[in-house]
């Protein structure tokens, strides 16, 4: 519990940073004013894509750590049921990834558009 409290406190004072080090940008000459909204905007969209891949990552992960978990402790419940559950749970697990593939896609997607026409 204390370590997600720490980690939860670092992101909250990196975002408090990030903030004050965008405003001390923004105070640059005008003739560089779209050379920083272009850095800023993909700067935003790489931060929000690692942060969007990470939560997907980690909740594929725990469904999928939870679902095998529970498939074998069901087999060792009832060894005869191990063929049924064995096809649902390797049918669940693709499900579970094709998320994170959807998210990975999408990600991709953001990272590459090219709002600015460059």
């Amino acid at each position: 519990m204390k370590k997600i409290v720490a980690i939860l406190l670092l992101a909250f004072c990196l975002t408090l940073l990030a903030s004050v080090a965008f405003a001390a940008a923004a105070a640059a000459p005008a003739a560089t004013a779209p050379d920083a909204a272009k850095l800023s905007f993909y700067g935003t969209v790489a931060i929000g894509c690692a942060i969007g891949m990470g939560i997907a990552a980690l909740g594929t992960g725990i469904g999928m750590g939870m679902g095998i978990g529970r498939a074998v402790e069901g087999i060792a419940r009832n060894p005869e049921a191990q063929p049924k559950i064995m096809t649902t749970m390797i049918v669940g697990l693709a499900l579970i990834e094709s998320l994170a593939i959807y998210t990975l896609v999408v990600v991709l997607i953001l990272l590459f558009v090219k709002p600015f026409g460059v």
